[in-house]
């Protein structure tokens, strides 16, 4: 049995992740779960892609991912399961995999096609447990991915209008629970200061690194470059939203 690693903005108020936690059981008895993140901000597909970026190296290779933010649910959008270098992926087309796919490339794809193997009526809202989760037991499982549905061209994977980059420019990519903004630049050397919203940032290695209430950028745990304010809201104090340009201001 492969691991499933399981991802989504359903949250933990309505049975919805729980529902689809009984599906794998059901069709996968025996593979172990792991929970990643289910209070992701709903329909926020730059978060989505971000957690799973950062969360895909530390994940076992062979284990199965069933990543969930899906928006477009019940649309023409494409349901996948992809077999990345490391792992496997079930999941929308929908750009969700787009930062991840930097760290483990997709090598195979298929389109899913539950009226093969649903076994009974799929919702239009609710692929979570009637496409995606039935699939990724069925992997878990060990089964041939041709069974799910017909291959298609990897290189056709939808991306998000956002990349990790080196710089010198970038972008605020997303936000943490904290309100510290983690940019889409992974610079290969340490900057001099970084440019945001017309404020010239220190660069330093922790947030004690300035003093409190002060911001700063610091290479974050996912190996990218974040913004905070040291004991409080970089988002709030520096009046940060996605998509707000980063500058690095190179050592010489």
């Amino acid at each position: 049995m492969r691991t499933v690693y399981f991802l989504s903005d359903f949250g933990v108020r309505d049975v919805y992740a729980g529902v689809v936690r009984a599906v794998l059981r059901r069709r996968a008895p025996g593979a172990a779960v792991v929970d990643l993140a289910h209070d992701l901000p709903p329909g926020d597909l730059r978060h989505a892609a971000f957690q799973l970026y950062a969360a895909v190296p530390y994940l076992e290779p062979g284990g199965v991912v069933l990543a969930v933010v899906d928006p477009g649910v019940g649309t023409a959008r494409r349901a996948l399961a992809v077999r990345g270098e490391r792992l496997w992926y079930v999941l929308p087309d929908n750009g969700l995999l787009s930062l991840a796919a930097r760290l483990d490339p997709p090598r195979r794809v298929w389109r899913l096609e539950p009226e093969r193997w649903a076994g009974g009526a799929v919702s239009a809202t609710f692929h979570g447990r009637d496409v995606f989760a039935p699939a990724a037991a069925h992997l878990a499982a060990g089964r041939p991915a041709a069974a799910l549905g017909p291959e298609v061209d990897a290189g056709g994977l939808v991306r998000l209008g956002v990349d990790v980059v080196p710089g010198p420019e970038g972008e605020v990519l997303t936000f943490d629970r904290f309100g510290n903004a983690v940019t889409n630049l992974a610079p290969e050397a340490r900057p001099e200061a970084v440019w945001v919203s017309g404020r010239r940032l220190p660069v330093g290695r922790t947030f004690a690194d300035v003093a409190p209430g002060e911001a700063l950028a610091y290479r974050g745990s996912a190996g990218l470059l974040e913004i905070a304010v040291h004991r409080g809201s970089a988002r709030e104090a520096l009046g940060l939203a996605e998509g707000a340009a980063v500058r690095l201001e190179p050592r010489v």
